[in-house]
């Protein structure tokens, strides 16, 4: 059998190559993908050839936000089976290190993470996981939303590290995939004024279909303290709770100057290993800057909640492409003009 892959080599240097079919081991599945998400960690990959701390030094299969149907399954593996759809959690945490004991182990100290140098991703037609990182998709739930379930968890842990609560009065900078879905997850959550903001118009009209009450277009123009002020204007106030989910520097100095004395900064975005903020004020503003780092614990109820209808994300997804397009996939993700695009593989 062939098993197509996605495969970067380097920074614009992606390409479709055949891969061997992996091998599993007693607690593993074979999966064959059937659709994977574009997030803006392939774009960053795909554009400089590293995204945070993560830098590819070899070719590697890029996606991380797959969902598939098991083909095989390791002989000590309880709970699937073969034809089984499974939206998959892209780690492999050692379950040894502190953290993993203490359930956080988006911390672990040594994890396989998909679709980094520790591991491969899977924009492939045959990708294996521990078995019990794959989560069985409820019948009513697709295999396109089982894939769109990946950014959902990531959405669902920050507004949890963010402390969202019943009529939470909160902003979020970035509209973006993940800063959408932190909008559409703060909604289910009780949230009662939502405010978002971007550089790019369509993207928040967007946001105020799905989840957002108020926007603000940013303008390269403007300084820090006038977008402070437009928040301030727009929301009628200053939020409690101020999410960045796009890491701009220019962000996070805003998320700390706009957030009320005694609230929350929740950093959702991975951006420059450097940078300049405002800190003196905002901690004598005793404000809590948190970050929120992938998922932990989040699969379940985001699964859940999409099955319940709680969130549709299905309204989400709004572009499709073959897996032989990956590249001009990830080209449309960076312009922006995309919420959340789904690779097909077949």
């Amino acid at each position: 059998m062939d098993n197509y892959a996605a495969v970067l080599h380097g920074p614009c240097d992606l390409r479709i190559e055949n891969v061997p079919i992996p091998e599993i081991n007693d607690e593993e599945v074979l999966i064959k993908i059937s659709c994977v998400g574009i997030c803006g960690t392939d774009v960053k990959l795909y554009y400089s050839g590293k995204c945070g701390l993560e830098v590819v030094e070899a070719p590697m299969v890029i996606g991380h936000e797959g969902a598939g149907v098991v083909a095989k399954v390791g002989d000590k593996v309880r709970g699937l089976k073969i034809g089984d759809r499974v939206a998959i959690e892209p780690t492999q945490p050692c379950r040894r290190c502190e953290f993993c004991r203490a359930g956080r182990y988006n911390l672990c100290d040594g994890p396989r993470y998909c679709s980094t140098p520790d591991g491969p991703g899977n924009i492939c037609r045959y990708y294996k996981h521990v078995a019990d990182f794959c989560h069985k998709l409820p019948e009513n739930v697709s295999l396109e939303e089982g894939a769109a379930i990946q950014p959902l968890a990531i959405a669902l842990h920050a507004c949890n590290r963010a402390g969202i609560t019943l009529g939470s009065s909160l902003v979020i900078l970035g509209a973006g995939p993940i800063g959408v879905l932190c909008a559409m997850t703060a909604k289910a959550m009780g949230a009662a004024k939502i405010l978002m903001t971007d550089v790019v118009q369509s993207r928040l009209d967007i946001a105020k279909k799905l989840a957002a009450d108020y926007t603000v277009l940013v303008k390269s123009e403007y300084s820090d303290e006038e977008i402070v002020e437009k928040i301030i204007q727009t929301l009628g106030g200053r939020p409690r709770i101020t999410i960045d989910a796009c890491a701009f520097p220019s962000a996070q100095r805003v998320s700390m100057l706009v957030t009320k004395k005694g609230g929350t900064v929740l950093i959702v975005g991975i951006g420059d290993t450097t940078v300049e903020v405002p800190l003196s004020g905002t901690v004598l503003r005793e404000i809590d800057i948190r970050g929120s780092n992938r998922i932990v614990n989040t699969y379940g109820p985001a699964l859940a909640a999409v099955a319940s209808g709680k969130i549709n994300i299905k309204q989400f997804i709004t572009h499709h492409f073959p897996m032989e397009k990956t590249e001009e996939a990830i080209q449309l993700a960076k312009t922006g003009a995309a919420m959340k695009i789904i690779i097909h593989v077949k």
